[in-house]
């Protein structure tokens, strides 16, 4: 078996050699972002954020708060991370991120304090004025209503953090500015990038390896409603686990018509079907990104039939080199996120929030390939295929036709002003910021 040659070498490299030399140096350099000269400051007040959901949701969002201090010209305390949600662990933003980097990477641009100064003190048992921003908003919705109500409060506590600046319509310095925060300023622990260097190290060391995001943990089933595969009890499992937890608002899902829809995660078995598709050879490296896979023994069987080296940060590190980490999940998502954006090729099986800033960082990292599966078509064409109607090759063909051109090149996000939530997401294609990488190749409309 081949490895389709598309994949590696569709877009021109953006990088020299010697550049490309160390793919892992290359994580923590910073590509220049134009921005505005030191700043004089004069603080309209103090912004304090409380982030919710897993890492990636959270990371997006610090940016995101960053970048609304900045153009209103507020105090940012050094965020707070989610410690109610489902996804939530008890790691504080030192735990996973570099503070001291993170203040002084920035402090040309925006005044980071760890804590709010001694005079707010006194209000500490008493609650700040606290409220969720309009989500998807613009700067000028920030300037006009918020700004305001921090200039009558001195503090104002943002509860949520989730999208709530708008993806399109911003203007360029600040789109820009987003991306500095994401790629130079947000740095991992120095703990966790040593783990995550040692571990990309192992990878590059034993040849091409391939990161799979594979999206089948019990609590992501059970979030989604997605039981294909499943027997009936794991499926009731999975339904009661739902109902369970009141956040998880959705509770009555058809998962048939889920599936056929393309908003389920593939299942390893599906996984295994499109891999071969894409021409990975039988003992390529895969990477597995993920938590503990539901039913892994019996799921995993049809990868593991097919793909002789499927590793993971467990079977690559030892006990000790885990131990930190270990009850700590958004900890160890970090790992996964340095190996994924240091892989050869990245191959999300479901578009949350990780596979999308994945995608964006490796498209900053000089449009690194990243497979978006198209989940839709592939279930309608592996059906038909199951079925017996259409034979292996028609398969095969029809399967890297559809990912031609879903690699990572550069394109143009898709804006539908009266539908933000349906527009494509900023982090997982920051175009403003990647013009100057490509000058021979430019971005060109969906």
């Amino acid at each position: 078996m081949q490895f389709n040659p598309y994949l590696l070498h569709k877009c021109p490299p953006c990088f020299t050699p010697s550049q490309m030399s160390n793919r892992f140096t290359d994580l923590n350099e910073s590509l220049h972002v134009n921005l505005p000269a030191k700043r004089l400051y004069k603080s309209n007040g103090f912004l304090k954020v409380t982030c919710n959901g897993g890492l990636n949701q959270m990371r997006a969002a610090i940016c995101d708060m960053v970048t609304i201090a900045k153009f209103m010209n507020l105090t940012l305390v050094v965020p707070e991370l989610d410690k109610t949600s489902f996804w939530a662990d008890s790691s504080e933003f030192g735990d996973i991120f570099d503070v001291k980097h993170f203040i002084t990477s920035l402090r040309d641009e925006v005044r980071i304090v760890k804590e709010l100064p001694k005079k707010f003190h006194r209000k500490a048992h008493s609650k700040f004025f606290s409220m969720a921003p309009v989500s998807w908003s613009s700067e000028k919705y920030y300037m006009k209503k918020i700004l305001p109500l921090i200039r009558k409060h001195k503090v104002v506590h943002f509860n949520k953090t989730d999208a709530r600046l708008a993806n399109n319509g911003l203007p360029p310095e600040l789109q820009k500015f987003r991306c500095h925060v994401n790629y130079n300023s947000l740095k991992f622990t120095p703990q966790i990038e040593k783990i995550g260097e040692k571990l990309v190290n192992i990878l590059q060391g034993n040849g091409f390896f391939i990161v799979l995001h594979l999206r089948y943990e019990m609590d992501m089933l059970a979030f989604s409603g997605c039981t294909e595969g499943c027997t009936k009890a794991e499926a009731d499992e999975l339904t009661s686990m739902r109902y369970a937890y009141p956040w998880w608002k959705e509770k009555e899902i058809i998962p048939e018509q889920k599936r056929l829809e393309g908003l389920c995660p593939l299942t390893p078995e599906e996984t295994a079907l499109v891999l071969k598709a894409l021409g990975f050879r039988k003992d390529i490296q895969i990477y597995i990104a993920a938590g503990k896979i539901y039913k892994d023994e019996r799921r995993m069987a049809p990868l593991h039939a097919i793909h002789t080296k499927i590793v993971s940060k467990e079977t690559l590190l030892s006990p000790t080199d885990l131990k930190p980490f270990q009850n700590h999940s958004s900890q160890m998502a970090a790992l996964d996120y340095l190996v994924s954006i240091a892989s050869d090729v990245f191959i999300p099986t479901y578009d949350g929030n990780m596979a999308k800033l994945v995608e964006g960082h490796r498209r900053y990292l000089g449009f690194r390939k990243t497979v978006s599966l198209d989940r839709r078509k592939l279930v309608e064409l592996i059906d038909i295929y199951r079925s017996g109607s259409l034979q292996w090759d028609e398969f095969a063909l029809a399967v890297r036709q559809i990912h031609k051109k879903r690699i990572g090149a550069p394109t143009r996000r898709k804006t539908i002003p009266s539908k933000p939530k349906e527009e494509h997401y900023f982090y997982a294609n920051p175009q403003e910021c990647l013009y100057d990488l490509r000058k021979n190749l430019p971005l060109v409309p969906v």
